[in-house]
């Protein structure tokens, strides 16, 4: 029921145990747990429509194997469920109710996607238990991770908490969830693509060395899992067995890695800064974090092109070190493109990756020798941005700036906030570094290309 690679994946990681994604895979649930927390009580949470995908399957599995069964908690399908504090804290006070109830420590089990999924996390970390798992849509890579974002006084935070010991798909459940929820899944995992050139590039520089092992794990069945994306539009159960594990694997990855590295690269940061602008926060369902990421992607691969073409060979160091700014013009830059506590939170996080004009000198003269087999790895990785636009457009995913609510000029905009959102050093530092910043964005935009 484990593919090779999921299973070599969970052996490495410290927090989750079990992985079964298979149709038919719902009917272990009881099994699973009975193996993995014999004695426990289950408390399953969900709401009204992801309780009508799999809740009653769920608990008949439970009870098949003999675990005693809490009263479920199951919120309104409507409005849409949000990953915010006081939800968690909902949760939590059910869990503790539970187990004065059953008499026994109970363990959480979500039945849901993302937001149940992170809501159930945080509960079960903060009560330091361990929780079960039951996805019923493939629509983000975060169910085998260890953060869970959540909404608090309106800014968006990730709370490190503990990855679920065991996680259930059951293929059939997930080809049948809303079209929108696997064309969030898609965009997400899409990300692996930009955001593996990105850790390329990092490690070329001597910034962040490649973990072979962990790399295999997320990037080895990237392709084939988005190379269905009719298919996965469809409903058709087979196309989301590679989905599903690539999503899964993604989670693990960072479980084995220790941070997101794996997972993300600039791509993300176009979703963070939207998602802190609340764009789409209104809709019900609220736009989605795949459905960014993948204009996201869409962005960064568009990037790589002109960035590609350009190449490192004849980068002119001695040029690139006598125009690098100081950090007070750095600075100032960061606090002219951001404001309030965000742009507070972009000088910490840039000053972490700035370096002097000796340490850029060292960092471009790095980047220039290994160009040539750096450039081998980085085709090896890209594609095209406008096959693959034409693949998030067969997947159902947002394929243009304004399917999610913005213009050209806006996605244009936000680039430069990406560059100095994060620490972590991505191709936009790169081109900052070599002098090529600017010109590259206009590239990216020229007409003829993606945006026309």
């Amino acid at each position: 029921m484990m593919d090779e690679t999921v299973r070599r994946a969970v052996a490495d990681a410290d927090q989750t145990d079990e992985v079964a994604v298979a149709r038919g895979a719902l009917a272990q649930t009881g099994a699973l747990m009975a193996t993995w927390m014999p004695g426990s009580a289950a408390l399953l949470v969900a709401d009204e429509k992801t309780w009508a995908a799999a809740g009653d399957r769920t608990e008949a599995s439970l009870r098949e194997a003999g675990v005693p069964l809490a009263e479920p908690l199951v919120f309104p399908g409507s409005p849409t469920l949000y990953a915010s504090l006081d939800n968690a804290a909902r949760i939590r006070e059910a869990i503790v109710a539970a187990d004065q109830a059953t008499g026994t420590r109970v363990t959480p089990v979500a039945v849901g996607a993302g937001t149940l999924n992170d809501l159930v996390k945080m509960a079960a970390h903060e009560l330091e238990r361990r929780y079960v798992v039951v996805g019923t849509a493939a629509s983000m890579d975060g169910y085998t991770g260890a953060g869970a974002p959540m909404s608090s006084n309106g800014v968006k935070i990730t709370v490190n908490c503990t990855a679920p010991q065991v996680v259930v798909f059951d293929l059939e459940v997930t080809a049948r969830a809303p079209q929108w929820m696997v064309a969030s899944g898609y965009g997400d995992l899409a990300a692996k693509i930009p955001g593996g050139a990105d850790w390329i590039l990092a490690d070329a520089a001597g910034v962040e060395p490649i973990d072979e092992h962990v790399w295999s794990l997320v990037q080895s069945g990237v392709r084939d899992a988005l190379a269905h994306p009719t298919e996965l539009a469809a409903g058709a159960p087979e196309a989301f067995e590679g989905l599903v594990n690539g999503l899964v694997l993604s989670g693990l990855a960072m479980q084995v890695h220790g941070g997101t590295r794996p997972a993300s690269g600039a791509e993300h940061y176009f979703s963070h800064i939207w998602e802190l602008d609340h764009l789409g926060a209104d809709d019900d369902p609220p736009l989605s974090h795949g459905f960014k990421v993948a204009i996201g992607t869409l962005a960064m691969l568009a990037f790589y092109e002109p960035f590609m073409a350009r190449g490192l060979a004849d980068l002119d160091v001695d040029a690139a070190v006598d125009a690098w700014p100081s950090w007070q013009a750095v600075e100032a830059d960061i606090r002219a493109t951001f404001t309030g506590p965000l742009a507070d939170h972009a000088v910490k996080e840039t000053k972490v990756k700035y370096v002097d004009p000796d340490g850029l000198r060292a960092r471009l003269e790095t980047l220039k020798a290994t160009w040539p087999r750096t450039r081998e790895r980085l085709a090896a990785q890209l594609v095209p941005a406008a096959d693959f636009q034409a693949q998030l457009r067969a997947a159902g995913s947002p394929s243009r700036p304004e399917d999610i609510g913005l213009s050209v000029q806006q996605l244009r905009e936000t680039f430069p906030k990406a560059m100095y959102y994060r620490s972590r050093y991505t191709v936009l530092d790169v081109a900052r570094e070599a002098g090529w910043f600017d010109e590259l964005v206009e590239q990216t935009f020229a007409p003829g290309g993606i945006w026309g």
